[in-house]
């Protein structure tokens, strides 16, 4: 019953002071899965893009953190195939302090993409090695 609370109020949050470009609603029949979207920052190659995301607490939340999962695909070293995000907010260096707005959402910028600690190799190795490549293939994934 902590976590319904918890998870209540990190929701009421976010729609009350929302975080610039991401809009979330908890699932009708289960306020444990919030539905999502994000808006690509217009000075990324994300411009245009909104993506897709689900967000599945755990019972045990705020003592382990949600999992953020993207439908949408997106050409991105922090994301793999499956939409995972590669953020150390999501796995060891979470706290139960960390509200979702704060952490998870404000830590996490989309259109920032780093080549350090990612979760796709191959598209980190093209960001660093050839930015302009990466960007061009991003606004391309983008547009789809």
């Amino acid at each position: 019953m902590t976590a319904v609370r918890r998870i209540g109020k990190e929701l009421n949050d976010l729609n009350s002071r929302p975080v610039s470009g991401i809009t979330v609603t908890a699932k009708e029949d289960n306020m444990m899965v919030w539905h999502g979207n994000v808006k690509g920052p217009v000075d990324s190659p994300y411009k245009g893009g909104t993506f897709h995301f689900t967000v599945t607490f755990p019972d045990n939340f705020p003592f382990k953190p949600p999992a953020v999962v993207f439908s949408t695909k997106i050409y991105h070293p922090g994301f793999n195939e499956e939409g995972h995000i590669c953020l150390a907010m999501l796995r060891d260096e979470w706290k139960p302090a960390i509200t979702m707005k704060k952490g998870t959402f404000g830590a996490y910028k989309i259109g920032k993409p780093s080549p350090d600690d990612p979760f796709d190799t191959e598209i980190a190795a093209v960001l660093k090695e050839d930015e302009a490549k990466f960007k061009t293939t991003a606004k391309e994934w983008t547009k789809k």
